[in-house]
């Protein structure tokens, strides 16, 4: 599941990113929005109504924050279909913010020497990184939209599409 969701978050981190830069269209932009939101939502459903007959509290908890990203996703494809000014996806992804930077704060802290926690640890901290551009951009209108761009681009590879595209490849293996 982790590397599914990973492969579609640096897919559509990526393309956001260069949509950001002007080179691709409005339009265009929708679907991978939606078909990233849409197939997260699916598997977190999926992850928790198991989870919840199991009794796994890590991937229920897990689960919910991929529906941040997924939720993320879907709204910057309403926004874009209805031509909406994005604030209000401005204060979601401050909100989202303040989520993971705890949430990297907490699972550096519980990592202990696991390869997998420390990543994502730091991966977290490059998120909620991302998530408080996003507010700066949308929501109080700074002048950032490159630089937001850049930094989405960036992180698509590097959090997402990197991490699971050597999963897929039996290069690194992530805890079951």
């Amino acid at each position: 599941m982790v590397s599914v969701v990973l492969l579609y978050v640096g897919a559509v981190l990526f393309c956001n990113g260069i949509w950001l830069l002007g080179r691709i269209s409005d339009k265009e932009i929708r679907i991978i929005n939606i078909f990233t939101g849409s197939t997260n939502v699916i598997i977190s459903i999926i992850a928790i109504t198991i989870a919840e007959i199991q009794g796994d509290f890590a991937l229920i908890v897990f689960s919910a924050q991929i529906l941040l990203f997924a939720f993320t996703y879907l709204w910057v494809a309403f926004n874009n279909h209805t031509e909406a000014d994005g604030r209000g996806l401005g204060w979601f992804c401050l909100f989202v913010a303040l989520t993971a930077a705890p949430t990297s704060a907490l699972t550096l802290q519980n990592a202990g020497s696991d390869p997998w926690l420390i990543w994502l640890g730091f991966n977290w901290a490059a998120w909620a990184v991302l998530w408080f551009l996003y507010w700066g951009l949308l929501a109080a209108a700074w002048p950032i939209q490159r630089i937001t761009g850049y930094v989405t681009t960036i992180e698509g590879i590097l959090t997402g599409w990197l991490p699971a595209y050597l999963v897929m490849m039996g290069f690194l293996s992530l805890p079951s």
